[in-house]
């Protein structure tokens, strides 16, 4: 296939990019600035302009973009920072998609879309939740419309274990130092997946006759107690330590209430049911692995 990307530069993008070569896909990257190399087309998402020719004899797009929403503190500015960067790229890209009759479009989205489902297992046909993230979700989502007429899969990627970068690469130098610990109650859930899995279920889903909302999480969704217990013995590391969820909230804000304390215990049934075959189906191996790398 030829795939055009769009965030190919990003932690996911990257992994991506070297995957599909690897398995001798043509990759093609949309880049903001003067393209620079062969593999480069130029867009503008802001001014709806992508490089004439940048889509000729494309047979899939994937667009990853999205400013990281737990990179700074929300504020109204910071959370249309986030609206913006997600649904004007899926917007240019789902109506150049339409146009040009290019058979998929595989759009990045979060399983933040849920909101906070307690106890509760959730699979794609649960309805999108409440709060700042959900409806964040739920409008990225509704940027692909333009595109319908054609094979679109939603990504609802959950956390990202990998050795640098995502979840875990965020949380391991705490648990190196001794420092890590539950994150209020640790009754909430962590829907994770590895990186490895992440970049093969979207491999997946390009080969494969998959539409619609696909939760990029492995099977086994685990609490935040469960998850700190599982990295303090991959690490070695004690993990005494609790924050308190006052705590929390005063000092990530909002972030913490919808990002941190809440939680989803999803699955991912549509993966599964078309035979989708997890390397990391559990978190043990997962951080295993990452520890490893």
């Amino acid at each position: 296939m030829r795939v055009l990307i769009a965030g190919s530069s990003g932690f996911l993008g990257t992994s991506l990019v070297a995957a599909l070569r690897g398995a001798e896909h043509e990759v093609l990257r949309l880049v903001r600035r003067r393209p620079a190399a062969p593999d480069e087309r130029g867009w503008d998402p802001p001014a709806g302009r992508i490089d004439p020719g940048a889509l000729d004899g494309v047979d899939a797009v994937v667009n990853l973009c999205g400013a990281g929403v737990a990179d700074k503190r929300w504020n109204h500015a910071r959370k249309q920072v986030l609206l913006d960067s997600r649904t004007i790229p899926t917007e240019v890209l789902a109506s150049a998609v339409a146009e040009h009759g290019i058979p998929v479009l595989v759009n990045a989205s979060a399983i933040g879309y849920y909101g906070d489902t307690g106890d509760a297992v959730v699979d794609e046909s649960a309805p999108a939740g409440s709060g700042f993230l959900a409806d964040l979700c739920r409008r990225w989502e509704a940027a692909t419309a333009a595109a319908e007429s054609q094979r679109v899969v939603r990504l609802r990627t959950g956390l990202v274990i990998s050795p640098s970068g995502g979840l875990f690469g965020a949380v391991r130098p705490l648990f190196k130092f001794g420092l890590g610990g539950r994150l209020g109650d640790g009754r909430q859930y962590m829907p994770w997946i590895s990186l490895d899995d992440t970049i093969a279920a979207i491999q997946f889903v390009l080969e494969h006759d998959v539409h619609g909302p696909v939760n990029l999480t492995a099977p086994s969704p685990v609490t935040n107690a469960e998850f700190t217990r599982t990295v303090g013995h991959a690490l070695h590391r004690p993990t005494p330590w609790v924050v308190p969820g006052f705590v929390l909230k005063v000092v990530l804000g909002e972030i913490a209430e919808e990002g941190v304390l809440a939680g989803q215990r999803a699955v991912p049934k549509v993966l599964e049911r078309h035979g989708f075959h997890f390397l990391h189906p559990a978190l043990g191996a997962a951080v295993a692995a990452a520890v490893t790398a």
